[in-house]
């Protein structure tokens, strides 16, 4: 079994994470910075909140500090090929709990990591990647707690169901570094469905499911992506996670696997198959702002 099945950090229900918050079970928290809960509730401005507290897991084998801050993932540095694949923009929200109250976090550094459509992460030795960078970034939140990357729907590897990385690093209320390591998840039927297509149908049928992923078993549910459509042949999501920075047990480093050409977990094999190709892309420009519109791309239908 990978590193990527063992959760760690604190796992909480949600029911629990709602108890934390002092508010009653539902699907989400909409509260808007600077107002009560109960204000909030009244504001059609405010943010909806899809992750309402902390459950943070593994950080995996594969995570690799590659200090590339950027907003398009999808592009190999070493070489300027791009990863194919459908596109996703991904907005993601990062927010500050304070006393039930949720309010935009600016300047954390939020990275994402995820393998390719044949399940190969970059820059890893098990998966004969060293030197390649695709599909791994950065990107510092603005003043609304805002951060967006432009990547691929990620494919699959043996053991795991689909799943993107993430991870936020800032300081906490006591003045330490704060890191937050988390997992985002699609549905069942949306797997299912752009798996299908090219290029991730060439790998076949995934051995795990959601329902089958021990890391999903334990809270997938409070990190599922919801995708619409961007045009044709794209899809967004957009997702929040709030934060306790006073929570040290949460917010205390990983200790990871992570590292250049690092191995892969125990008990299990590493994702397989050869690096990603691509059109050669040309340098990446400026990373655009979360209210900008990125022109979509050629990708396949999901």
């Amino acid at each position: 079994m990978h590193d990527d099945d063992e959760p760690v950090g604190r796992l909480l229900s949600r029911r629990q994470a709602l108890v934390t918050l002092g508010l009653a079970t539902g699907a989400g928290l909409v509260v808007a910075a600077g107002a009560t809960t109960a204000q909030a509730a009244t504001r059609p401005t405010a943010t909806t909140v899809d992750c309402v507290a902390k459950p943070e897991m593994t950080e995996g084998p594969y995570f690799v500090d590659e200090g590339l801050n950027r907003s398009d993932i999808r592009i190999d540095t070493s070489d300027g090929s791009v990863s194919p694949g459908t596109r996703l923009t991904l907005d993601l929200n990062i927010l500050q709990i304070t006393d039930g109250v949720c309010s935009p976090l600016a300047g954390a550094q939020v990275d994402i990591w995820h393998c390719d459509a044949a399940g190969v992460y970059s820059d890893e030795a098990a998966n004969n990647s060293v030197g390649k960078t695709f599909l791994r970034g950065y990107q510092i939140s603005n003043s609304r707690g805002q951060v967006r990357f432009i990547t691929v729907l990620p494919g699959w590897y043996q053991g795991r169901t689909v799943h993107i990385h993430l991870k936020v690093r800032t300081t906490g209320t006591d003045g330490n570094p704060y890191e937050f390591t988390s997992q985002l998840f699609f549905t069942e039927e949306f797997n299912a469905a752009f798996l299908a297509t090219d290029p991730y149908a060439a790998k076949g049928t995934p051995d795990t499911t959601n329902a089958t992923d021990g890391i999903y078993n334990t809270v997938g549910d409070q990190m599922l992506l919801q995708p619409t459509r961007q045009g044709r042949t794209a899809w967004s999501a957009c997702f929040g996670i709030g934060l306790d920075l006073s929570d040290t047990a949460v917010g205390a480093p990983d200790g990871g696997m992570g590292g250049p050409g690092g191995p892969g977990g125990p008990g299990g094999p590493p994702p397989s198959g050869p690096p990603p190709s691509g059109t050669p892309s040309p340098t990446p420009t400026d990373s655009p702002s979360p209210t900008e519109s990125p022109t979509a791309t050629e990708s396949p239908s999901a």
